[in-house]
């Protein structure tokens, strides 16, 4: 087998995450050998633009100078230390400003976002549990919710293809409404529905606060939904219901952190009766945390939760441990990431700025898109687009995966709805590139499966085999 075969070795070798492999037979997986900015390389020289920020960490093109030579610098330091009994300083001075940030400090460390959804719903039940209300151990997520695969993030997933086959290890979460406006019953307005939503919350708060440790969802986009997308009122109703039961909400910011929604965090987008954006109780980051290039994630709380730990019997301290927590290296980059987002240019804009004027002219590009007859509904916020596709094929995702791989464009579509969430380096070029393969591919696609459609609903001959 040759030595640069790799594609073949790899499907003999490695199991692929989110991948049924048996597909891979006919389709073996792309081998990426480098990478330029947005750009990815393979081993056969093709370029293909990463316009899912590979899995939607990538922040500011791969092999990012800072990040970079930040990494080198540390390692070159200290690669790696235990953080029990230890610290070093790039965890410490990456707690701090994340608390300025935020308003949360006491950051804890792990290495990816379904662990940082395990230690935020640990944290929550057991500092219930130090304040003598050992009952409040339940947790409620919203419909279409996704927040890790780890057996404790499952449970308060409501992604059924992820869920199901592990329901007998699961202890389940209460499931509410979602604030989508896609989901509103017919003849509902997005407005109706949004209040519908609160009000469920309201009545099962009512009903179940004693028992309910906290709250957890995706502040203004849930993800693995389809890029559903609510209003920031929403949260300011959490929050205000939250606060009135005793609930801790935790703001799972894995995906929509860093800018992804035109704020540094999504969640300050909801303001508060006196104009100031509300806090949630825990925030979970990760992702673009080190701009896509270590594993990295933390989870910030306030001086309440962290106070319900300080005690001198170590069976009150919050006993949850990572081999690689606070990484240095990790650290280091992720200060890398806060220094980008603090810096101006040369015309004074900071990273905000000048995605919200990347976003206007991609936007304007993608009309076209949007008036397509096969688009059911659309939707943008920050960084983040979305079109929803009128087709059944459940192949759909598959084929227009396949079909922008060939036109170069990373794209994977969730189900029938096509989205987009890229680096925030794309030039005007790389943009329009993005945009006429989108609807070039989408036309393609639809025509491939609408055929296979047609040729399905054909009479079928009784005729013998000659």
């Amino acid at each position: 087998m040759s030595t640069q075969d790799w594609a073949e070795r790899s499907r003999h070798a490695v199991w692929h995450p989110c991948t049924q492999m048996k597909q891979h037979e006919q389709v073996p997986p792309r081998a990426i050998v480098s990478s330029d900015g947005p750009w990815l390389i393979d081993d056969a020289g093709h370029r293909i633009l990463d316009a899912v920020s590979s899995w939607w960490v990538n922040l500011f093109g791969h092999g990012f100078a800072p990040i970079r030579e930040a990494i080198t610098d540390q390692l070159g330091r200290i690669d790696h230390i235990m953080l029990a009994g230890l610290t070093h300083p790039p965890v410490v001075e990456l707690s701090e400003r994340l608390g300025q940030l935020t308003g949360l400090g006491h950051a804890f460390y792990a290495s990816d976002g379904a662990s940082a959804t395990e230690i935020a719903l640990k944290m929550s039940a057991h500092s219930w549990r130090n304040r003598g209300q050992a009952g409040k151990h339940r947790f409620i997520g919203l419909e279409g919710g996704y927040h890790g695969e780890t057996v404790g993030a499952l449970s308060v997933t409501d992604i059924p293809l992820f869920r199901e086959a592990y329901a007998p290890l699961l202890r389940l979460s209460a499931t509410l409404p979602s604030p989508d406006p896609r989901r509103a019953a017919p003849g509902v307005s997005a407005e109706q529905h949004l209040q519908h939503c609160i009000d469920a919350l309201a009545a099962h708060l009512a009903a179940h606060a004693h028992e309910i440790a906290a709250l957890i969802l995706e502040p203004l986009v849930q993800g693995a939904a389809g890029m559903a997308m609510h209003d920031p009122a929403y949260l300011v109703a959490v929050r205000r219901l939250c606060d009135q039961h005793q609930v801790h909400w935790i703001a799972d910011e894995i995906a929509v952190g860093f800018g992804r929604t035109g704020t540094l965090f999504a969640h300050q987008q909801a303001l508060g009766p006196d104009g100031v954006a509300v806090k949630p109780d825990f925030i979970c980051l990760s992702k673009g945390l080190t701009g896509g290039v270590l594993p990295l994630s933390a989870v910030l709380t306030t001086d309440a939760v962290y106070q319900a730990f300080w005690d001198d019997r170590t069976v009150h301290g919050f006993l949850h441990s990572h081999s690689y927590t606070g990484n240095p290296l990790a650290c280091r980059a992720a200060l890398a990431v806060l220094d980008t987002f603090a810096a101006r240019d040369l015309q004074g804009r900071d990273v905000l700025a000048r995605n919200r004027e990347a976003a206007a002219h991609f936007h304007a590009l993608t009309e076209p898109l949007r008036r397509h007859p096969r688009v059911k509904a659309h939707r943008h916020i920050g960084m983040i687009w979305a079109w929803d596709i009128d087709t059944t094929e459940p192949s759909f995702a598959q084929r227009f995966h396949r079909a922008a791989m060939a036109a170069g464009l990373l794209l994977r579509p969730i189900g029938s709805t096509l989205y987009v969430m890229p680096p925030y380096v794309l030039t005007p070029e790389d943009q329009r590139f993005l945009a006429e393969g989108l609807l070039r591919v989408l036309d393609a696609v639809l025509a491939e499966v609408d055929a296979l459609a047609a040729s399905n609903a054909l009479p079928t001959s009784t005729a013998p085999l000659a």
